[in-house]
């Protein structure tokens, strides 16, 4: 368990993903996606989404994201944020708003 004011400290935010390229480098199959995040910016990430998207579906859509969780290095690659998704089996879905937000809306 954590206590609430640690939660608090998690920045959630809807994005649009700009690009989505192949991440031949990564160890575990992924995706190099580019994420606008309106007013804070274009962010990149190494998804593990391969499963269930193809990169040509990815364009456009929105993700919810972590924002302020720090860079982390995948390969010769800086993921800058983590999208969030749901486990299905070895799949995984993205987290969405269900209607269309404006880019770097808090998730509350």
């Amino acid at each position: 368990m954590i206590d609430y004011s640690t939660f608090e400290k998690i920045d959630l935010r809807v994005g649009t993903i700009l690009s989505a390229k192949p991440f031949p480098e990564a160890k575990k199959a992924a995706y190099q996606l580019e994420i606008d995040f309106g007013p804070l910016g274009v962010f990149q990430s190494s998804a593990q989404i391969t499963k269930r998207y193809k990169l040509d579906e990815l364009k456009d859509r929105q993700v919810i994201a972590v924002v302020n969780i720090g860079i982390r290095k995948v390969a010769n690659f800086e993921s800058q944020c983590l999208v969030l998704g749901a486990k299905e089996g070895d799949d995984v879905i993205l987290l969405a708003p269900e209607s269309k937000l404006p880019n770097g809306q808090q998730i509350l």
